[in-house]
């Protein structure tokens, strides 16, 4: 549902986590996804972000293999 909504706004988009006790992987690959294509996370817990980041570090090419 939230996708659908944000793939209709036009203009800056937030998206506060202010609340959020508990994610599973695949809200947090969405949140990841959106926050690259511009969308402001506010208030992101911790963990969240932290988990983020290594899902952005799993995805990055490894430049030793190049």
């Amino acid at each position: 549902m939230l996708r659908g909504v944000l793939d209709q706004e036009q203009g800056p988009v937030t998206i506060d986590l202010d609340g959020v006790l508990l994610a599973d992987g695949a809200t947090v690959q969405f949140l990841a996804l959106s926050e690259a294509s511009g969308i402001e996370l506010r208030n992101c817990p911790a963990y969240v972000r932290e988990w983020i980041a290594r899902e952005r570090a799993q995805k990055k090419p490894d430049p030793s293999w190049s």
